[in-house]
């Protein structure tokens, strides 16, 4: 069992990140953005501003970086290769999505059941699909 590669890990994240956040821009920006603004509108906010959207971005790329050292840590016991990038993106997308979403806009009652949903689903693809990107770069440390 090798040790994990940081630069590795920070590269693949990179990638995954940035696969992440093209993919959520197509989700939550152009199929969902008027939903977005909506929700937000009813609750008295503005629509996202620019400097959310960098955050989002940066958070992309914090979240793939964290789903590449998933991915390594849990590489020696499942094996290199896509079926362990598909398990490191599914533990992320529950941890960093699935529940958060869950306990902040659908019990809270803060956003509408369906965008809860849609946002929720569409990022299962995001990060799954990111991870397998990122994933595909990491290799172990010497």
């Amino acid at each position: 069992m090798g040790k994990i590669s940081v630069g590795h890990v920070i590269l693949g994240g990179i990638v995954a990140g940035i696969v992440y956040d093209l993919l959520d821009y197509l989700v939550d920006g152009l199929w969902l953005g008027p939903h977005w603004n909506g929700q937000l509108m009813l609750l008295g906010r503005q629509p996202f501003s620019t400097y959310s959207w960098i955050g989002f971005l940066l958070l992309g790329i914090l979240g793939g970086i964290a789903a590449i050292w998933i991915y390594a840590s849990i590489r020696p016991r499942f094996g290199p290769g896509p079926k362990t990038a598909i398990y490191a993106g599914v533990v992320t997308w529950f941890l960093g999505f699935l529940l958060p979403n869950t306990a902040f806009m659908y019990l809270s009652h803060l956003f509408t059941r369906h965008l809860t949903l849609y946002t929720t689903v569409g990022a299962f693809f995001e990060v799954v699909i990111g991870t397998l990107a990122g994933a595909r770069l990491y290799k172990e440390a010497a």
